[in-house]
C-alpha cells in the first residue's frame, strides 16, 4: 500500500473527504472537516506508535565515525533515538564493544580527562553527545548500531511498513483520525481490536521470526490428530 492508496482507504473508513483546506458551512453552525495535512499527521502518529511498539529491522541503522585523540565526546547521528551497540574498531579490524553506563559512572571512574586510553565505556550525555571513558588516546573508528524512525510514507510515498504490513499502518491511522472526529465508541472499539490484532502479528514477525532461523530454532508446529 503506497501513500495514495493509504490516504484513500482512510477516507473510506472515516467517511471523510479530508479536503486540502478547512471547509465551513455558511449556516450559524460551522462544520469543519479534517484537512489533508491533519491526516498526514495521523499517519505519522500511527507510524510512531508502531515503531515504538515493535522492534523491526527497518528501524535499525548503522554508521561509522571517528573519535579523536584527547576528545572524550562523540556526536550522535541526527536521527538517533537509542543505541543498540557502540564498538571501537581496532587497527587490526577487530571489534571491542563499549559498555553503556550512566554519565555519573564515567565522571567517577574516569575523573581526569587528561588521562587517556582506548575507550571501554560510554554514556549518553545529552541528545547530541556520547561521553567516552577513558578519553581516547588516539583517533579510533567507531561503529554505532542504533534505533531511528524510518522515513514516513507521507514523504517517501512507499515504505517497508506500507508494503509488507499495511494493516497495522491503516488501522493505526484510522484510529488517530477517528479519535479526532470523536466517532462512535462501538466503531472505535472495532478499530482498536483490528489494530491490536495487526500489531500482534507484526510483533510476532519483528520480535519473533526475524530473530531466529530454522537451523537452530524449531519450526512452529500444530498437533495433528
Amino acid at each position: 500500500m503506497n501513500y495514495s492508496t493509504l490516504f484513500q482507504t482512510i477516507q473510506a473508513y472515516a467517511e471523510n473527504n479530508f479536503p486540502d483546506t478547512v471547509v465551513a458551512t455558511t449556516t450559524a453552525t460551522t462544520t469543519s472537516f479534517l484537512t489533508k495535512d491533519q491526516v498526514d499527521t495521523f499517519i505519522r502518529q500511527a507510524e510512531q506508535r508502531i515503531y515504538n511498539s515493535v522492534q523491526l529491522p527497518v528501524s535499525r541503522e548503522n554508521v561509522t565515525g571517528n573519535c579523536t585523540s584527547g576528545n572524550r565526546f562523540l556526536a550522535t547521528p541526527l536521527d538517533w533515538l537509542s543505541t543498540f551497540s557502540l564498538a571501537r574498531i581496532n587497527a587490526d579490524g577487530s571489534y571491542d564493544y563499549l559498555l553503556n553506563k550512566d554519565v555519573e559512572f564515567i565522571w567517577e571512574s574516569f575523573p581526569t580527562p587528561a588521562t587517556t586510553g582506548a575507550p571501554t565505556h560510554y554514556a549518553i550525555l545529552d541528545e547530541n553527545t556520547f561521553i567516552l571513558g577513558p578519553t581516547p588516546n588516539a583517533d579510533y573508528t567507531m561503529e554505532l548500531l542504533y534505533y531511528a524512525y524510518p522515513a514516513s510514507i507521507v514523504t517517501s510515498g512507499t515504505t517497508w511498513l506500507g508494503t509488507n504490513f499495511d494493516s497495522a499502518l491503516l488501522y493505526g491511522s484510522v484510529l488517530e483520525a477517528y479519535a479526532c472526529m470523536k466517532g462512535e465508541k462501538d466503531v472505535n472499539d472495532n478499530y482498536v481490536a483490528r489494530y491490536n490484532e495487526a500489531l500482534a502479528m507484526l510483533k510476532q514477525l519483528g520480535e519473533g521470526k526475524d530473530r531466529q532461523d530454522m537451523y537452530r530454532t524449531e519450526q512452529a508446529r500444530y498437533p495433528v490428530r
